[in-house]
């Protein structure tokens, strides 16, 4: 529950969607269409325990959906949204006067951080974050807003859970026990986007809502982007993946639906208690029956400053392509990357963790992975962006059928927070004042 770097994550997640932001090319404003008339944008929407929601808000807001769903989207539909943006803009106000009522208090240092971790994940100087979105027209602090509401909410309910916060060994005992009596039963890797419904007559938009979601999830737009974004639960700090799940552990209306998905589908709306899921279906599996082989990758990754243009390469280009060269030819272990990568400073982590070489799809960087000789450098990949070294690590075969105890130590405890966050939602709704303007 490292709060600063799940929101960086869900933040990067969310960039990375739109081509421009996450290659570095240059981003074209939004038509005026998509823009609310001035005097929409001054008006008041809502009153939340005394604070105001503004035109201004919903339209920043209209705009970032548009901007990660990286399509295309009419204004006509962008308006036909605004009653489900007010409706969880109200709720991201309440966790933030939740936040401020405990006096958590999150620090500049914090934000800065998860700033700079999103421009070093797609590629960005420093300040190119707020370049890429200006040219957008969405404000910073649009997003800076978003992060320190997750962040805090986190820390809520990490006191919400006190002592549950911890998981006990008997507590992953018991869920391996769970599990050995389970072994040989199916178990699906879901992906969810919640949207809640506090009222019933809230359900024509939250329907209207869930529709332009799975239209644009289905158009191309990218299931985590959408779940960080406009999720409803707490699970959109991970781009709305459950992980590995078991059938009891699904609402049983999605589970009808998850065991006839082929996957990579996106469903149609799924009512549930609290209002509505859009799932995914990422694999099935059997419990305990999943062999696969990992490959542990490091990386150097040297930038070009440009895109490449491989019938005239620039001075810099050419400079890059040496030193990538050097770098392959000198290294000799994944210690050694780590050290050209520090040396180099490279905008990207310079360990991709653990790769599923039988899950991926064929093509040469499979054929890379599975054929490099451990600890040893491959030869410079050249791409528009810059050039990568990689190295493989160590190559191994593992049942990930059988969770590891830091694995269920994981999920038990993001159950745990999935409830205290419904919990606390519901209460902080049932005793809000709110006042909705026409």
């Amino acid at each position: 529950m490292r709060a600063s770097a799940a929101a960086a994550l869900s933040l990067s997640i969310a960039l990375a969607a739109s081509g421009a932001l996450a290659q570095g090319k240059p981003a074209a404003r939004p038509p005026a269409a998509t823009r609310a008339p001035a005097t929409e944008l001054l008006s008041i929407v809502a009153v939340v325990n005394g604070d105001v929601i503004s035109g201004a808000d919903v339209d920043l807001r209209r705009r970032l959906f548009a901007l990660s769903t990286g399509q295309g989207i009419a204004p006509d539909v962008l308006d036909r949204l605004k009653p489900q943006i007010v409706r969880q803009l109200i709720d991201e106000r309440l966790r933030l006067q939740e936040v401020q009522r405990r006096h958590i208090v999150i620090g500049d240092q914090e934000i800065a951080q998860a700033i700079h971790e999103i421009e070093q994940r797609n590629n960005m100087p420093a300040g190119g974050l707020r370049a890429r979105l200006a040219a957008v027209g969405v404000d910073l602090r649009t997003l800076i807003d978003q992060v320190r509401v997750q962040i805090g909410w986190t820390q809520v309910l990490r006191q919400v859970l006190g002592a549950q916060a911890q998981v006990s060994p008997a507590d992953i005992k018991q869920r391996q026990q769970q599990l050995k009596a389970e072994v040989g039963k199916p178990e699906y890797d879901v992906g969810e986007i919640f949207i809640s419904i506090g009222d019933p007559a809230q359900s024509e938009d939250a329907n209207r809502f869930a529709d332009t979601v799975i239209q644009q999830l289905r158009a191309g737009a990218a299931f985590p982007v959408m779940a960080t974004q406009f999720s409803q639960s707490q699970t959109a700090l991970q781009g709305g993946e459950l992980g590995w799940v078991q059938a009891d552990q699904l609402a049983p209306e999605v589970l009808r639906v998850v065991r006839e998905m082929p996957v990579g589908a996106v469903s149609n709306p799924i009512r549930v208690p609290g209002g509505i899921s859009i799932v995914t279906v990422h694999g099935k599996r059997e419990i305990g029956q999943d062999p696969a082989t990992l490959a542990h990758v490091a990386q150097v990754f040297l930038p070009f400053q440009g895109r490449l243009d491989p019938e005239h390469p620039t001075d810099q280009q050419r400079q890059t392509l040496e030193q990538s060269r050097k770098i392959a030819a000198s290294v000799t272990d994944c210690a050694g990357i780590e050290a050209a990568a520090k040396a180099a400073n490279s905008p990207r982590p310079n360990e991709t963790g653990d790769v599923r070489l039988d899950s991926m799809p064929p093509g040469p960087m499979k054929d890379l992975l599975t054929s490099l000789p451990i600890g040893k450098a491959s030869q410079p990949l050249v791409t528009p962006e810059g050039i990568s070294v990689v190295m493989v690590c160590s190559r191994d075969q593992r049942n990930l059928g059988v969770p590891d105890d830091k694995e269920l130590a994981d999920r038990i405890l993001n159950e745990r927070i999935e409830l205290a966050s419904r919990q606390l939602m519901r209460d902080l709704e049932r005793r809000a004042t709110i006042n909705l303007r026409s």
